[in-house]
């Protein structure tokens, strides 16, 4: 029994040291920074890579989350979990629930909407002005309609659309509109629940800045 309590300790303790401190307890001189005037982001999933090119220039302050985060490895293991047919991928929301919990009030403010919501440019999620953290959306198609409502374009696929585009989509949306996961349940379940009960999203093995260009 005590071998085994010893075992259980020392799982514990790797899974700790494993946590990248950074995405828990995030230091706000380190949100602000400023990044590069464009950069590519190769997300590497379980249907392929894709690539990201991301404008400062388009959307300066989404862009500075995009790179912070890329580059702390928050997008690694998320799930693309709301994927709705000639519509949007939505991903970002982080399995480990320590993460998801230390992301959700730290939004940031809105950016003016400088490009179309077209298919293959990627935007944040919000809940309303000014309530931009951590989720982003794919346009699988012209979405313009989106940009009155503030939806800044930041980037735009411009490798591996193909891969975009065969994210299963089998669940769709949330309910009550499809059978997609609850939103309230990630934030409190994680990963636990998204693979229990949603085996078949896709997700992102990882997501590295590959290029970087400045002035």
């Amino acid at each position: 029994m005590r071998r085994f309590a010893l075992v259980l300790l020392g799982a514990a303790l790797a899974a700790a040291c494993h946590r990248p401190a950074p995405l828990t307890a995030p230091a706000p001189k380190g949100l602000d920074a400023v990044g590069p005037d464009s950069f590519t982001v190769r997300f590497t999933t379980t249907r392929g890579p894709f690539d990201l090119k991301v404008h400062r220039d388009w959307s300066p302050r989404g862009a500075d989350r995009i790179y912070w985060l890329v580059n702390n490895r928050y997008y690694d293991g998320v799930r693309f979990f709301r994927v709705v047919p000639n519509f949007v991928v939505q991903f970002g929301m982080n399995g480990d629930t320590a993460v998801q919990r230390a992301w959700k009030d730290r939004r940031f403010a809105d950016d003016r909407v400088k490009r179309g919501n077209v298919r293959g440019t990627l935007s944040f999620a919000t809940g309303g002005p000014d309530t931009r953290t951590t989720q982003l959306f794919i346009n699988l198609k012209n979405n313009q309609r989106l940009d009155p409502m503030g939806f800044s374009v930041v980037a735009q696929v411009v490798a591996g659309m193909d891969v975009v585009d065969s994210l299963y989509q089998g669940y769709g949306d949330g309910a009550p509109r499809g059978k997609g996961p609850s939103q309230d349940t990630i934030a409190r379940e994680g990963e636990a629940y998204l693979a229990r009960a949603f085996p078949k999203l896709d997700k992102v093995i990882s997501a590295r800045v590959v290029r970087r260009w400045s002035r």
